[in-house]
């Protein structure tokens, strides 16, 4: 007990002089980490915005060009019925010239009418005719681009499911050992637990987790156009370990770095692609009040997602 509480001291004797500027710094580059990640949250989801927006435009357009075609078929029917009329009168006018010079003027001036009417109708027709055709083809070019951003958005999707089953297909070895693959949100999370990475309170990757992180850099290599965010995590237990760490928060920012550190051993892995971001204990997807829950909260996430450049350029041009 007493060699216990001896070493207590010790090392919050040690703590107490990790450097002020030391702690800023990585309080700094954590909060960098955090905007990013808050970043690109903002930005996946201002994209499925557009995209919802882009498809309520069309559906507006749609019913507008729907009501501007009814409205010409409208005029269509009422330019034939005038135009009947018309032609009535002619044959009528012609009957009558013989009898009645009276007739004949008061025809002549409901012919002049009708004339007027039906060439009235012929320029709001005309008229009509011309929106239609410019609403059918805005409508023709927003559909063509809502459908261009369909397809990029589903060809993303099927990119990073073939990333995730090829991911899964190179560490089908690791399976049952505290990693698991899955995709959700547009994006894929390759999680591994510290027990398949480092030992309690260290960040230094063992041989089976160097392993597994090679053979997923191996799979990163063949990808260039995906980002990669690595998370490292720990549970609510408070940090006892040596005076090197300030705690939990420095303990998961070491590990990340330490996967980071990995991959970059592969050389076709574009260094700009790479971030790492120190999580400590307060992202948890268990309950820290059982054994089993801190083991699953104590583990470090990649998450891959892909570069949206060309749905941005989509969305401008809409």
């Amino acid at each position: 007990m007493k060699k216990q509480i001896l070493g207590v001291l010790v090392i919050v004797m040690i703590s107490s002089c990790v450097s002020p500027k030391v702690y800023k710094d990585l309080e700094s580059k954590y909060n960098t980490l955090k905007d990013q990640n808050r970043e690109l949250s903002s930005e996946n989801d201002a994209l499925l915005k557009a995209k919802s927006q882009a498809l309520n435009d069309l559906n507006a357009l749609q019913k507008e060009y729907d009501e501007t075609l009814a409205q010409r078929d409208k005029l269509q029917r009422d330019y034939n019925a005038t135009k009947s009329s018309l032609d009535n009168l002619k044959a009528s006018y012609d009957a009558l010239e013989k009898n009645s010079s009276a007739s004949i003027a008061e025809n002549a001036q409901k012919n002049r009418e009708l004339l007027a009417q039906l060439e009235a109708k012929e320029q709001a027709l005309a008229a009509e005719n011309a929106r239609l055709e410019r609403l059918k083809k805005e409508l023709e070019d927003r559909s063509n681009r809502v459908a261009e951003l369909e397809n990029v958005l589903s060809a993303k999707d099927a990119q990073m499911k073939r990333l995730k089953d090829a991911i899964s297909s190179a560490l089908t070895d690791f399976e049952g050992k505290g990693l698991t693959v899955e995709q959700r949100g547009g994006k894929v999370y390759v999680s591994m637990e510290n027990k398949l990475l480092f030992e309690s309170g260290s960040w230094a990757v063992g041989s089976n987790g160097r392993e597994a992180v090679n053979q997923l850099g191996n799979v990163l290599a063949d990808n260039p156009e995906i980002a990669i965010l690595i998370e490292g995590h720990t549970d609510n237990v408070p940090y006892k370990g040596s005076g090197q760490l300030s705690g939990n928060w420095d303990l998961s920012t070491k590990r990340a770095t330490a996967i980071v550190n990995i991959l970059r051993e592969n050389s076709s892995i574009n260094p700009e692609n790479l971030t790492a971001a120190g999580r400590g204990e307060y992202a948890p997807i268990a309950s820290n009040d059982t054994a089993e829950g801190r083991a699953k909260n104590r583990r470090i996430e990649v998450i891959l997602t892909p570069k949206l450049d060309e749905i941005t350029k989509l969305l401008d041009d809409m």
